[in-house]
């Protein structure tokens, strides 16, 4: 039986300035925006190359906004993610690296959206997996 993680809501306060975030800053795709009336709208949108997507809205989420922390976008190459995150106007921190002997390197750098919920890219040195 496979368990697929396939989509995580995202509380925010305002969802027009949300989707502008995600999709024009970040790049996300536009998957679904329905608002059948004032009390419920869902916006999904997908990280390029994910098989996992996002959820924001109202009426359907109760947690609050802010409230999601430590979610990892895992990129090929963090300096050239990072570099063009921040050229589309987000507030990315510096590159940092964890390691430890005999294990891959790490990298992170991390970012909030407008609501202060918590992302980090995250690069993996594959070529020391499985040393």
């Amino acid at each position: 039986m496979d368990f697929k993680l396939e989509l995580v809501p995202i509380p925010v306060t305002d969802v027009d300035r949300a989707k502008a975030f995600y999709a024009d800053q970040i790049g996300f795709h536009v998957d679904l925006d329905l608002h059948p009336n004032d009390d419920f709208r869902v916006v999904q949108l997908t990280p390029t190359g994910s098989a996992c997507s996002i959820a924001i809205g109202i009426g359907f989420i109760t947690t609050p906004p802010g409230s999601v922390q430590a979610l990892h976008l895992v990129v090929d190459d963090i300096k050239a993610a990072r570099d063009e995150l921040v050229g589309r106007g987000v507030a990315v921190g510096e590159i940092t690296e964890m390691t430890a002997p005999g294990k891959p390197t790490v990298s992170y750098a991390a970012f909030t959206d407008p609501d202060g919920n918590g992302w980090t890219l995250q690069q993996i040195d594959r070529t020391r997996l499985g040393s």
